[in-house]
């Protein structure tokens, strides 16, 4: 420090004797300095050193500093801070040369409320460059208004910068942000008035290391943020982009906000990314001094800005005090106090130095952009930062883009060229969605275009889809890496689509997911987008054996057969009865000639007359004598009876057949042996049964203790005394049964089991989510679903737990429920599945024989009616053809033949034949054939 002092001494000592030779020692003020600064301040150190170059060079500006005690601090001792600060102010005040103005550029922290609290004690005019907005700086939080005259803050472009990622957040209505920081730049007290009053959810965090950077990137990720601003050196930019690139966080799920203080364009290894690309740079009309201080002054610290600030921030608080000195506004009887005189009960009074309003009213033209001198806290520099859109490819800047500007604030909009370029900026909101296979919720479509995107389609993607309209954002699908919907196992750990939430993989769990107590200590659900599902028996469906001629089978053959010797055998007797009787009808005509049914029973009408007794129709006029009709009588009682029995017998017999359903619910198939049957190795269902055999037995070990508790009083005990078992062991059972038919592993082999059933009483049987069930019955005719559903649980969609996506999706689906979409849902994906088969109706008891059981008597008809066709073209050829002919050959050559018209008839000889009945016959045909015709030749 007292080399640097003597430095400082010797160079104004030869700056006023130089201006003593030009004659400039009448406008010349002296003035005395307390410069403190940081430690970690280089920057600020080195451009003092350039200001007090600058004015040395350029006596026009009338000033020589005199009294210059310069102090470095640092460290989080506060009392060692303020001996340090005492020493060096006791020491100019010893050498009377007390300071006009404090200049301090402390950041932050201990030494910057330590240096406000030493300067607003003693009253001592300050200029102060530390960090923080109104009432951040708290020892100068409640100044009166004379104190803030002279006790002055001037916020750095660091501390003003990071205000463009509000205006950045706002134009761009960014709801996440992540972001870095390095040592350039300060945001302690930027944790909470950033972002404040302002929808966003976001993380600060600052870059130490390589290490951290990774850490940041990985929590970034882990808690759904997209958005990134990176503050810094583009060194250290640099290797924060190389490292998102190897974690591939480009594109457009992603969204890269770079700043700086530093010049230079902006250089990483990364492939392929679209990065906004923030930079300082100097008003047009600065940029001649600017580069005039670099060339002639020595202005090359880095960054420029920074260094740009501080000699504009000396500079001006300098010739301020020189104005006040030249205006006589400075007290010419200052008066000053040591540490030692300090007295905290009589504090120093300081009036009339308002250095505020002479900052104000600077002239001045900056180096690098104009001051804004407000309040504490609302004071800064107003230099501008430029905004490109940088395109980097294969490690390689190919395009810098000049899209907007924005002027340093604390609440300035940013100003575009183009606001279409802009939202390219803004991270599309992507979210991961885990999924599992099943249908029709969620359906894996063949990739036609043979590009390698997997699609989907179901239920499930139809009900995102509503919901991605109504909250608007992407997504992107992937099934769980082992198909599961997500279980716990013994040591708490979880797999399946719960897994992917728990570990922070995906952002939404979709499917046929249910709700259960601990899925939901580990994810939240939204409300219910599916009705209760509970779980169900699938099982092969019975098949009724159909015939044509079922109605045969009612009886045995050996039945059919002796039915058909009864019949064959009473038309023969009846017939025998009848010729043999004196008392029937062909053996008594003139008895019976005035009766109007004639009625000969030969052996033709012996045999009709039976087969119609066995009909509604009847077998019409019975036989005359006694004994047939003794036969008759005795067929209708027989035919009644068969009739009867056959008539009982098939309704029975199809009835029965259709009764064929062994197992109605889930007790039916707990207390059979012949039907296997268990869910799926690792599904929910599993884990109901597996636990609700684990229940009965705790409640039997609590019993067993109970009952065998020798420290019970013999009432007590008597209590417990019972004679059945009080706790069903119905689960045990089962699931004993389950493990021993061995759990399918997946639906196809489960599905598979149960077609290869041999019956609906003997194979396996299913167990699973009714909705599961209820599709293969859609889809499969020969399955059915047997029992009321139990254990029923909604389904719902399922996010990370704290996730603000569980109140949005909340608020979409009961929209989606008031608009009717679900239930259109529904019937779109059940009742209008293009995969949805008809099924031919299966008979039941309510319904009537189907044609496959009585279609046989059809055939009947058919055959019978055929049949008669056939006689009849019989009967007709044997008439025509045979009986004809038969006449012909018996003729007498010597007949002859007289005709009338188309018709001849054959003229019959006269000869004797044996009975009345054949006379008759002959001389009457003889007559009719004599009077209607003449004789001819």
């Amino acid at each position: 420090m007292l080399t640097m002092y003597t430095l400082i001494r010797t160079t104004t000592i030869l700056w006023i004797t130089n201006l003593l030779d030009v004659g400039w020692s009448q406008n010349l003020q002296t003035i005395n300095i307390l410069f403190i600064s940081d430690r970690n301040n280089l920057v600020a150190e080195e451009t003092l050193n350039v200001a007090l170059n600058y004015i040395r060079r350029n006596p026009r500006i009338g000033l020589m500093l005199d009294g210059i005690y310069s102090v470095k601090i640092g460290g989080d001792d506060a009392s060692e801070i303020l001996e340090t600060l005492c020493v060096n102010y006791n020491a100019s005040i010893r050498n009377n040369k007390p300071p006009h103005l404090v200049i301090d550029t402390t950041i932050n922290g201990v030494t910057s409320e330590a240096v406000k609290s030493f300067t607003a004690a003693l009253a001592l005019p300050t200029v102060s460059a530390s960090y923080g907005q109104s009432g951040d700086i708290r020892q100068w939080r409640n100044l009166d208004g004379e104190q803030q005259k002279y006790l002055i803050q001037i916020s750095p472009p660091a501390d003003i910068i990071p205000e463009i990622i509000r205006s950045i957040v706002v134009a761009q209505n960014i709801t996440n942000a992540g972001i870095m920081f390095d040592d350039t730049f300060v945001m302690d007290h930027k944790y909470k008035s950033l972002l404040q009053n302002i929808p966003t959810r976001h993380i600060i965090a600052s870059i130490d290391d390589t290490t951290s950077i990774k850490l940041h990137l990985s929590r970034f990720r882990d808690v759904d943020i997209v958005n990134f601003f990176v503050l810094g050196k583009l060194s250290i930019i640099k290797s924060v982009l190389d490292h998102a690139n190897s974690n591939k966080l480009f594109g457009r799920k992603y969204a890269w906000h770079v700043i700086t203080q530093d010049k230079g364009s902006l250089k990483c290894g990364c492939s392929n990314a679209t990065i906004l690309y923030v930079k300082p740079e100097p008003d047009a009309g600065s940029r001649e001094k600017l580069s005039n201080l670099k060339t002639t002054y020595g202005l090359t610290s880095t960054p420029e800005l920074k260094a740009a600030f501080y000699f504009d921030f000396y500079y001006r608080s300098l010739l301020a005090i020189r104005s006040m000195m030249n205006s006589v506004e400075w007290p010419t009887n200052m008066t000053y106090t040591t540490c030692d005189e300090y007295n905290e009960e009589n504090p120093l009074p300081r009036r009339n130095i308002d250095l505020r309003r002479y900052l104000k009213d600077m002239t001045e033209p900056p180096s690098y952009a104009p001051f804004l001198i407000d309040t504490n806290g609302h004071s800064y520099e107003e230099f501008t930062m430029r905004l490109e859109k940088v395109t980097v490819l294969n490690s390689q800047s190919v395009s810098a883009e000049n899209v907007g500007s924005w002027k340093a604030s604390l609440n300035s909009p940013i100003v575009v060229k183009d606001a279409a370029n802009m939202s390219h900026f803004s991270a599309v909101t992507v979210y991961r969605v885990v999924t599992v296979l099943q249908n029709p919720f969620m359906i894996q479509v063949d990739d036609e275009d043979g590009k390698g995107v997997v699609k989907f389609k179901g239920y499930c993607i139809d009900l995102i889809e509503e919901i991605r309209k109504l909250i608007g954002f992407e997504y992107e699908i992937y099934i769980a890496p082992d198909n599961n919907f997500g279980n716990m196992d013994e040591n708490g750990q979880w797999n399946g689509m719960v897994k992917e939430l728990v570990e922070k993989r995906a952002d939404i769990a979709l499917g046929s997911l249910s709700v259960m107590a601990e899925r939901e200590n580990v994810v939240d659900f939204t409300v219910p987008y599916y009705d209760l599902v509970g779980i169900t028996i699938l099982m092969k469906k019975p098949q009724t054996p159909t015939s044509l001629f079922k109605f045969l089978t009612v009886l045995e053959n050996d039945v059919w057969m002796c039915i058909l010797g009864a019949y064959f055998f009473t038309s023969f007797l009846m017939w025998v009865f009848d010729r043999w009787s004196p008392y029937s009808y062909q053996n008594n005509r003139n008895k019976y000639k005035d009766d109007e049914e004639k009625r000969e029973f030969n052996l033709k009408e012996c045999l009709w007359f039976c087969m119609t007794s066995l009909t509604p129709q009847g077998g019409g006029e019975a036989p005359k004598n006694l004994s047939g009709r003794l036969v008759a009588a005795t067929w209708w009682l027989f035919g009644f009876i068969i009739i009867a029995s056959y008539t009982a017998n098939l309704a029975a017999f199809l009835t029965v057949s259709r009764l064929d359903t062994p197992v109605e619910s889930l007790d039916d198939l707990s207390k059979q042996y012949k039907i296997q049957y268990a869910p799926l190795n690792g599904s929910a269902t599993m884990t109901y049964f597996q636990r609700m055999a684990d229940i009965e037995t705790r409640f039997y070990e609590i019993w067993k203790d109970m009952s065998l508790n020798d420290s019970l009083s013999e009432v007590e005990r008597a209590k417990l005394a019972v004679w059945d078992y009080p706790v069903s062991d119905k689960y045990t059972k089962m699931w004993q049964a389950m493990k021993e038919a061995k759990l399918p592993n997946t639906l196809e082999e489960a599905i598979e089991r149960v077609k290869s059933s041999k019956s609906s009483s003997e194979g396996f049987a299913y167990l699973g989510d009714a909705t599961d069930i209820r599709y293969q019955v859609m889809i499969d005719c020969d399955l059915q679903m047997v029992g009321d559903e139990f254990s029923r649980k909604p389904y719902a969609i399922a996010v990370q737990q704290g996730s603000p996506l569980k109140d949005q999706f909340n608020n979409a689906i009961l929209l989606l429920l008031n608009k009717r979409k679900l239930e259109k849902l529904k019937e779109t994906w059940w009742n209008m599945n293009p995969e949805r088969i008809q099924c031919e109706k299966q008979d039941n008891q309510s319904d009537g024989i189907s044609i496959h059981n009585i279609g046989g008597v059809f055939i009947v008809i058919f055959v019978g009616i055929g049949l008669a066709c056939f006689t009849l073209a019989f009967e007709y050829w044997w008439y025509k053809y045979k009986k004809s002919s038969k006449v012909a050959n018996t003729m007498n050559p010597k007949q002859m033949v007289i005709g009338r018209g188309e018709f001849t008839y054959p003229i019959i000889p006269n000869y004797e034949t044996s009975g009345m009945r054949s006379r008759n016959i002959i001389q009457g045909l003889r007559r009719s054939i004599s009077q209607s015709t003449p004789k001819q030749q």
